[in-house]
């Protein structure tokens, strides 16, 4: 038997809500064997990023064909690459055994949600024009879409659909902009492709725990993509995106009253990646 597996390259985050923490938590959540490579490390927690540090390229490098050598990966997720150095070495990989790397969906993590930058100015352009012309799907939110494009923040979601539109236009496979930074009692995903757009909407859950929510919802969508054998090259099936909405929602929901830091008024705590787990036991 051959299990079903996920590969994610992105950033360390030792307080577990986001990075590579959250993506092999919700890996095994969702029922695929996970593996990772570790792109950057992080000091942070729920109230935020006080460093980080990259690693070298190289040995970015090294971690992935180490896996890619040894083991068959259905789905890889992208997410924060710290630098040009990384991001540049990660996209030439790709670029020469884009077939290994599976369905790869790329989260172009920019900006945590305590507002700390993520990415490096000039990381942004390698990821513009290399790194997303060889995903499958790209996974931004607001502002994210807002800096690929050049455009101010959209402030609906007409305006995102346009943003998200231009994305497209300049080379992305598909583009699923994530509207939780829009205002309303509903969050509006938009899944845009050449053929056209198809909104994703679900209820706000009123909550500050949204730590790691964007890390959580592509790996899970690459785990979702895996499980269901989404190949490169194919557009990404509709039930695949909202399996993965309804794991991250449910997940949101079941730590919305969590407390795990000192401070639980401040700061933002993490989603409750243990949802599937604890449906199992009850």
């Amino acid at each position: 038997m051959t299990p079903r597996t996920a590969l994610s390259i992105a950033g360390s985050d030792p307080s577990g809500g986001a990075g590579i923490q959250a993506d092999l938590k919700t890996f095994a959540a969702l029922g695929v064997y996970g593996m990772a490579a570790i792109a950057g490390l992080t000091a942070q927690n729920t109230q935020g990023v006080r460093a980080a540090s990259a690693l070298d390229p190289g040995f970015v490098v090294a971690q992935v064909e180490a896996v890619l050598d040894d083991i068959e990966v259905h789905a890889t997720k992208l997410g924060m690459l710290t630098n040009t150095g990384i991001a540049q070495a990660v996209a030439e990989l790709i670029l020469r055994r884009r077939e290994d790397f599976g369905f790869v969906v790329l989260d172009p993590v920019m900006v945590a949600t305590s507002g700390d930058r993520l990415l490096t100015d000039d990381a942004i352009a390698v990821v513009r024009t290399q790194l997303l012309p060889l995903a499958d799907l790209v996974t931004p939110n607001v502002p994210e879409t807002a800096v690929l494009t050049g455009s101010p923040p959209a402030r609906s979601a007409e305006e995102l659909l346009a943003q998200t539109e231009c994305l497209v236009a300049a080379g992305a496979h598909a583009v699923l902009a994530k509207g939780g930074h829009l205002e309303g009692e509903e969050m509006t995903d938009l899944l845009v492709t050449g053929k056209g757009a198809t909104a994703f909407t679900s209820s706000r859950v009123a909550t500050r725990n949204t730590h790691g929510t964007g890390c959580t919802l592509s790996s899970a969508i690459a785990a979702s993509a895996a499980r269901a054998g989404t190949a490169p090259g194919d557009v990404v099936p509709h039930q695949v995106v909202s399996a993965a909405r309804d794991f991250l929602h449910r997940a949101i929901a079941a730590g919305a009253d969590w407390q795990l830091s000192r401070s639980p008024k401040t700061g933002h705590g993490p989603v409750n990646h243990l949802i599937n787990l604890a449906r199992e036991s009850s």
